[in-house]
């Protein structure tokens, strides 16, 4: 009967080690993009998380541009043309046998928060002045 060990089970549907590359690459894509990446269409953004395929094959990463939803559109479309740049300056980065194909998306979750904090702050405001 063959013992299980446990760096062999999987946590949850994805398991760690998608997560974990998910991170390793959050980190350094933030530090090769503000360091290698010289195009103007590029303006100032936060990568706000990355999602990783279970085969470590593809990631999606989300992120907001500081200025707001307006240049999101232009930021989205330089980091996905200079995703192949952005995958070869990682491969001489992290050491994986496989860089994830990269693939840039504006993340809605900040603005979708923020507009629910105002009307939370709204519907207490109300609720105080009818007190």
């Amino acid at each position: 009967m063959r013992k299980s060990s446990s760096h062999n089970r999987q946590r949850g549907p994805k398991g760690t080690r998608p997560l974990r590359v998910a991170e390793l690459l959050q980190r350094e894509l933030s530090m090769v993009i503000a360091r290698e990446l010289a195009d103007p269409r590029v303006g100032q953004f936060t990568i706000t998380a990355v999602d990783v395929a279970p085969d470590l094959s593809h990631a999606k990463v989300f992120i907001t541009h500081l200025s707001g939803v307006g240049d999101a559109p232009k930021t989205v479309a330089a980091l996905n043309h200079a995703a192949g740049f952005l995958r070869n300056a990682l491969r001489t980065r992290v050491k994986l046998r496989v860089i994830p194909e990269l693939r840039f998306v504006y993340d809605e979750s900040v603005e979708k928060g923020v507009a629910l904090s105002h009307l939370i702050e709204q519907a207490v405001a109300k609720d105080r002045g009818d007190k």
